[in-house]
């Protein structure tokens, strides 16, 4: 079988090493990649135009990124389209739906064979005078592309939430099909927050390029920009020091620590338990405070940058942080052991929300969501960059795949990451904290892989002759995971849906790019 090139994460490539496949072999390469050898699609999308060995200037490319977690290796590989149709993969991988639904509807490909190209963000073609579904701007809407899976019998009912929330959350909209309290299917529609994010990436980098990275999901800012930052500093050629990559290590998992005591505090506000939710919602305010500490920003904006970070770490703070967290440990323990020895949290916790090792395999769950399945899916350990290449972290995983078994990775994790934390305070590098990336290699791509508080980020950047951007796309783990969600309560009762939600706790705006 014809394949892709092999990379590795963070490590950059000349475009004219990526093959373009005919598309028989593209479709084999991802289809026995992912189904007779165990690999997943990582990232994959479509491109306006390209190089004289690719598609013609108003053609249609395809860019597919296959990550085999096992042997910590990707694989790149390109095909042509005549912007008219391609074989859809999703009838032999499901991981394929959502990557194939975004792709029609930014460069109008008709995938043959995928039961439902319906828009996944409703924005504009990235073809000038075509609509978000490739046609015409003044052509009409296909009859039957806006509407709502729909399940039919005597005593089905539809429950419609939102887009409006009662309360701060961001716009989503949630239907479901029920027949009393059972619900028969979810569909989640999504797509209110697009900000054109990608599109505005093109020709960078620019004095706005790190900022808009830090905001593609607020809460995953170190996340993002370290994906970023990998990136450019691949097509850059740029050595980081071991003391920025200490403080960048720092950072991520203070914001994974935040971010997972505060969905141990809302899971257990949920089931109306709470000593642990207001606990745990101080505690996460202490962790933001201490990312404050480093740069000024509870979020660490402005802590992260192409070439090292924006500041450095002195002795008294490091000091502070030490103490800081040694106290939090303590009390972050006492708060969320309370969830396992009450019996009544166990209760609503237990066979909540379950999904199965083979639906979270199917349609390629990653971080906290796929561990609690049993699935040891972690870049910290797959694919390690940055500080995680010398300091090896164990995959913390579960194995029901329910509420439980996502409330308890996450706290499997909380006390990991405040260990390395530690460990690190105890001996930071000496040296500076890194020099600006220089220009980006002209005609390249990369792949940047990070684990994020809610799973893998994958950044993948492409650049022109000129070595400015001619293609960024990212794909935050709700891309892969918001299906999650509605198998979680496939059979379930609705009242359940609060809690699977807070459970996956994905991101809206992180997903509508």
């Amino acid at each position: 079988m014809t394949a892709g090139v092999a990379t590795h994460n963070g490590r950059a490539l000349a475009l004219k090493d990526v093959p373009f496949l005919e598309p028989s072999q593209f479709r084999g390469w991802l289809v026995n990649g992912v189904r007779d050898k165990g690999r997943r699609i990582a990232s994959y999308f479509g491109v306006a135009g390209g190089p004289e060995s690719g598609p013609a200037a108003d053609g249609i490319g395809l860019v597919a990124v296959l990550a085999d977690d096992a042997n910590g290796r990707l694989s790149v590989a390109r095909a042509s389209c005549d912007g008219a149709s391609f074989a859809s993969l999703f009838p032999e991988i499901a991981q394929a739906h959502l990557f194939e639904r975004e792709i029609a509807e930014q460069y109008g490909v008709t995938f043959e064979g995928h039961p439902w190209l319906k828009p996944v963000r409703y924005h504009h073609s990235y073809r000038p005078g075509h609509d978000a579904w490739g046609r015409p701007s003044d052509a009409a809407i296909p009859p039957g592309v806006m509407d709502f899976f729909r399940v039919e019998g005597d005593e089905v009912h539809e429950v419609a939430v939102g887009p409006v929330h009662a309360g701060v959350i961001e716009p989503g909209h949630f239907r479901f099909q029920c027949h009393g309290e059972q619900v028969f299917h979810l569909e989640i529609a999504l797509g209110y927050q697009h900000r054109g994010v990608e599109r505005a990436l093109v020709g960078g980098p620019t004095k706005r390029t790190l900022p808009y990275m830090e905001t593609v999901a607020g809460d995953t800012t170190i996340g993002h920009a370290l994906a970023y930052s990998h990136a450019v500093e691949a097509l850059a050629g740029t050595q980081v020091s071991a003391r920025a990559h200490a403080i960048r290590g720092i950072a991520l998992e203070l914001e994974r620590l935040a971010n997972h005591v505060g969905d141990l505090g809302a899971l257990a506000g949920d089931v109306a338990y709470l000593p642990t939710a207001a606990y745990c919602g101080r505690l996460r305010g202490d962790f933001l405070n201490m990312t404050a500490e480093i740069c000024g920003s509870r979020f660490g904006r402005g802590l992260l940058r192409p070439g090292g970070v924006g500041f450095d770490l002195l002795p008294a703070q490091v000091e502070d942080l030490r103490s800081r967290v040694a106290v939090a440990r303590r009390e972050v323990t006492e708060a969320v052991e309370l969830l396992w020895d009450t019996p009544s949290v166990r209760e609503r916790f237990d066979h909540t929300g379950t999904v199965t090792p083979e639906d979270a395999e199917s349609v390629g769950l990653v971080g906290p969501a796929a561990r609690a399945c049993g699935i040891q899916r972690d870049v910290r350990h797959d694919f390690p960059a940055g500080i995680y290449r010398f300091v090896h972290l164990p995959v913390m995983t579960a194995h029901h795949g329910d509420v439980n078994s996502r409330a308890y990775v996450r706290w499997l994790e909380v006390q990991q990451s405040i260990s390395f934390i530690l460990d690190q305070l105890d001996g930071v590098p000496a040296g500076g904290p890194g020099a600006a990336a220089g220009a980006l290699k002209p005609d390249s791509l990369v792949v940047s892989l990070t684990e994020g508080w809610r799973g893998e980020i994958c950044h993948v950047a492409m650049t022109d002759a000129a070595g400015r951007f001619s293609r960024y796309k990212i794909t935050d783990p709700s891309f892969h995971n918001w299906i999650g969600l509605a198998l979680a309560l496939r059979d379930g009762q609705i009242s359940d849906f609060p809690l699977c939600n807070k459970s996956f706790n994905l991101s809206y705006c992180g997903h509508d790019l």
